[in-house]
């Protein structure tokens, strides 16, 4: 393999793991050159042709370090993330979540990756991977259908996806002041992050059978109907039995009706769009309901009777490998030994874990080209446990999954057996972070 400076590495799609990777690459002296078909070639979800564009939620989850997410940033920090180290500067009040202006966001990853001198782009589509240069494929749940041919021919994995729904966005001021209050739940969080819903029981008993008997936009014939549990459109949820909403997006725990004192029977929660606040994300909201349809059965929502939406939820077919079956250890294609692959194609899910996987396939191309053994990070941290579910998940029963406690086997923890559950997760923060900074500072002194 050529020296660092002189390997030119090639990346398709300029997502979060694309651009999360391209960045770290190319701080370490690798000539990085990414395609992104937009804006030339759209997806069904996108809008603009910049970089990392969120487009289902603005959030980046919890900042506690002792949460999964948290515990999870911790370690891309340590690792220079681009996204982490963007976030910050464009955030948006979200209580103990990091959540961003979307638009300043993708704005300022695209300047970072735009101006970097080891970074070209070529905006067209990429039918296949190069095999002549090392390639990863970071094309997102959105891959184009010609490369997802490609990979199915290889992988073999020929129906293997999932769906994901969008939640809408309103206008900020057409939400009514006298049917909604700001707060947090448990008053969690210096300031107010949402905007709350509150309904009484014969209000959500009302919004529940409209729901119920809403159309909804019908999957292509040839499509499977395939949800992952994370992003379950809210219909779907109500199918389940009357009172699932209570107890998912719309639970009411936490929070106090100040117009009375009390609990709501349930509530919609707001969450703010960008900086200037002239924007609300339906949380928890994702729907495949027909736009006519949303407008009426959302507005059924006291607080939302008069809702100006900026942007009506949507759903769109994901697509990804079974990465245990079609991957080695290092994200590299079995069979294709110059093609990775990064981000949510791999079945991670969530904004956060993209970038964390298309971070962890950089580190690994740039072992490959510094001729390094394979080092992975360990089983006890989040990034290893993510790593692991991708590359040694059950084949059989294969998943997208985001970051959560599930993934960190408790047998590289035997402290915690036995303790209360936030003194156990405690003590897992704890030891992951002791456990990352060994394997980090080993990776730092061999020159990663």
């Amino acid at each position: 393999m050529s020296e660092a400076g002189v390997q030119d590495v090639h990346i398709i799609g300029a997502g979060l793991a694309g651009s999360e990777a391209a960045f770290f690459l190319a701080e370490r002296g690798i000539t990085v050159t990414i395609h992104e078909m937009r804006p030339q070639t759209m997806t069904p979800a996108h809008s603009t042709g910049d970089c990392a564009e969120l487009v289902c939620s603005n959030s980046f989850k919890s900042t506690n370090p002792n949460s999964a997410h948290g515990m999870l940033k911790t370690e891309m920090n340590e690792m220079g993330s681009l996204v982490l180290k963007t976030a910050p500067s464009v955030a948006v009040p979200a209580g103990d979540a990091l959540a961003v202006d979307r638009k300043l966001f993708s704005e300022k990853i695209t300047q970072a990756l735009h101006t970097h001198p080891n970074i070209s782009f070529f905006h067209e589509e990429a039918s296949k991977p190069r095999r002549d240069k090392i390639t990863l494929v970071a094309t997102g749940p959105l891959t184009s259908p010609a490369l997802a041919e490609w990979l199915a021919k290889i992988t073999g994995n020929e129906d293997l996806y999932f769906y994901d729904a969008i939640a809408p966005i309103v206008e900020a001021s057409s939400v009514d002041p006298l049917y909604s209050f700001s707060a947090n739940r448990y008053d969690k969080g210096d300031e107010a992050a949402y905007l709350n819903c509150p309904m009484n029981k014969e209000q959500y008993e009302e919004f529940i059978d409209t729901l119920l008997t809403a159309r909804c936009v019908p999957p292509r014939a040839f499509e499977k109907e395939k949800f992952y549990a994370g992003c379950q459109p809210i219909e779907a949820i109500a199918q389940t039995g009357r009172e699932s909403l209570r107890f998912g997006p719309m639970k009411p725990v936490g929070l106090a009706d100040p117009r009375t004192g009390e609990r709501p029977h349930a509530v919609l929660q707001l969450r703010t769009e960008n900086r200037s606040k002239t924007a609300f994300n339906l949380v928890g909201f994702q729907t495949k309901l027909t736009y006519g349809e949303q407008s009426r059965v959302f507005r059924r929502i006291p607080a939302l009777r008069n809702a100006e939406f900026l942007r009506f939820g949507s759903i769109h077919r994901n697509t990804y490998v079974c990465g245990p079956r079609v991957l080695r250890p290092d994200l590299s294609v079995k069979g294709e030994p110059t093609v990775y692959l990064g981000g949510q194609i791999t079945g991670v899910e969530g904004y956060l874990e993209s970038a964390a996987c298309g971070m962890l396939a950089a580190h690994f191309i740039y072992q490959r080209i510094r001729e390094q053994p394979h080092d992975a990070p360990p089983a006890d941290t989040t990034l290893g446990a993510l790593l692991r579910h991708v590359t040694g998940a059950e084949e059989k029963n294969y998943q997208p999954s985001g970051m959560h406690f599930g993934l960190l086997d408790p047998l590289f923890f035997p402290d915690v057996t036995g303790l209360p559950k936030d003194v156990s997760r405690q003590k897992m923060a704890d030891h992951a972070r002791i456990s990352f900074a060994k394997w980090w500072e080993r990776m730092r002194a061999r020159g990663d």
